[in-house]
């Protein structure tokens, strides 16, 4: 993408409150100015209690507000397009100058859905894939207006998160592994995808589409990935069972560095795919994550990282192509962020039979932080897991209660903001390394999913998607009070 380009700015009823530890993660001092960066766990202000909503939207602590960007079936697509599409999922903001902001936003759709993401000229992948996922570009400002929006990408499948790029455009995630010939069904449609899926896709903020797979990135059940600081490697989650999904890391090849439009001219095999292995003390490989529990948390792992024989899964699903072992599994990798020092990666939760190997420990959500420099991984937030999470029953407590966490964000002062996607209540929570999990949002309408939380640099403005029924919300107030 030229540099004339806008740039991206940094920006259920279960577990009891989450258990997290900064053991050996940098400090506030070391950390680069205007990154995210772990924060001082010590001296911040608790969130105050969540204020129900008369609308019966969001609950939000005193002094916050919000308003709904876009709904949808409701806001409209520019152009002519039609409709704002559902499925609100993963998301990025970007400085448009002026107190406004750029959205680009996932949408996390199979075919056939009555508000898919239309298929528009220039941005389609798929057109066997009708009426089902992509992406969107909303225009709003600090009040959370409806400025506009338009489709960047269509024809491709249950968009679910992905990662911000340093060069200011979105690489989006195809959670999936159909392949074209492959029939879909919905509603009382039907059609035949002519290509595979299960692809990464770089999306422009100014809207202008490319929609090539990058297939170095490989074919599978992505969820969400980051870029290092030294644009050199690839950080990537799988959502995936039978058997548990990966952590993947890609390393460019030598004498590259990925920038805007690198990763779709690479070749399909260019760089190295491989799975994260957790080293033990006797030099084993942990088989899953759910061994590990909060008595761990805060303690370095090694970590070593193997090759993976095809990537683009042309006969054996990815994770299938290592046997039990050889790679670190885990139910639900889910979101990704990177900081200078290392990334963020959250594990959703472990607990019903097949989640987690039997002599392992039911957890309702973990939080990790791999460090770049060491070459380590350490568990740093761990939820623990509550009968209520299997039954989904209402807990005495709704808003000190959590569990199923999902996407990340690093807010800019180096805490974590996570969204919630368990059973029960559903919540936006503040989470710092090293303290603890405060509720800052709770839905109202129903028990779906937050997606896509994400900050303006300027912290001005929280952006956040609920993904039922499909509303990007822009919530204001006090952050750095209780985040700086």
């Amino acid at each position: 993408m030229p540099s004339s380009r806008r740039t991206f700015l940094a920006g259920g009823a279960a577990a009891g409150v989450g258990l997290a530890v900064a053991g050996g993660l940098p400090s506030l001092a070391q950390a680069s100015p205007g990154r995210p960066h772990p924060p001082v766990t010590s001296g911040h202000v608790p969130f105050p209690p969540l204020v129900d909503d008369p609308k019966g939207v969001l609950a939000l602590p005193k002094g916050f507000s919000y308003t709904v960007v876009t709904r949808t079936g409701v806001t409209r697509l520019d152009r002519g397009q039609g409709m704002t599409p559902a499925d609100h999922d993963g998301m990025a903001v970007y400085d448009a100058g002026h107190g406004r902001y750029t959205l680009i936003q996932n949408h996390e759709i199979d075919p056939g859905a009555e508000f898919g993401v239309p298929h528009v000229k220039g941005t389609v992948y798929d057109p066997g894939a009708v009426d089902a996922g992509g992406c969107t570009v909303i225009k709003t400002d600090r009040a959370g207006r409806n400025l506009g929006e338009f489709v960047a990408l269509s024809g491709t499948i249950s968009n679910c998160a992905g990662g911000p790029t340093p060069w200011g455009t979105w690489l989006t995630c195809e959670e999936t592994e159909d392949r074209a010939g492959d029939q879909w069904e919905e509603g009382g449609r039907t059609g035949t995808y002519q290509k595979d899926h299960g692809y990464v896709f770089e999306v422009w903020a100014d809207g202008s589409a490319d929609p090539r797979p990058i297939k170095c990135l490989g074919r599978y059940s992505h969820e969400a990935l980051a870029i290092d600081k030294d644009r050199t490697h690839i950080y990537l989650s799988e959502d995936a069972d039978e058997p548990n999904g990966l952590f993947y890391r890609w390393s460019a090849p030598r004498g590259v560095k990925v920038g805007p439009g690198v990763l779709t001219r690479l070749a399909p095999n260019a760089g190295v795919l491989a799975a994260m292995q957790i080293i033990m003390d006797d030099g084993s490989v942990l088989p899953d994550v759910a061994y590990l529990t909060s008595a761990q948390l805060g303690r370095p792992f090694p970590v070593r990282w193997i090759e993976v024989p095809d990537r683009d899964a042309r006969h054996t699903s990815v994770r299938e192509q290592f046997t039990d072992g050889q790679v670190t599994r885990g139910r639900k990798f889910e979101g990704v962020w990177s900081t200078d020092e290392g990334v963020y990666v959250v594990n959703s939760y472990a607990w019903d039979e097949g989640d987690l190997p039997s002599d392992a420990a039911p957890h309702d959500g973990m939080v990790w932080f791999y460090n770049f420099k060491d070459e380590t991984i350490q568990l740093v937030t761990y939820f623990p897991h509550q009968t209520s999470a299997e039954e989904g029953t209402p807990v005495k407590y709704t808003d000190i209660t959590f569990d199923g966490p999902d996407n990340v964000t690093v807010t800019p002062w180096g805490s974590l903001v996570l969204a919630e996607d368990g059973k029960g209540a559903s919540h936006v929570l503040s989470t710092i390394p090293g303290g603890p999990t405060y509720a800052i949002a709770r839905n109202m309408l129903n028990d779906s999913e937050f997606c896509g939380p994400t900050f303006s640099a300027d912290g001005q403005v929280l952006f956040v998607n609920m993904q039922d029924p499909g509303l990007t919300l822009a919530i204001t107030g006090p952050w750095e009070k209780y985040l700086g």
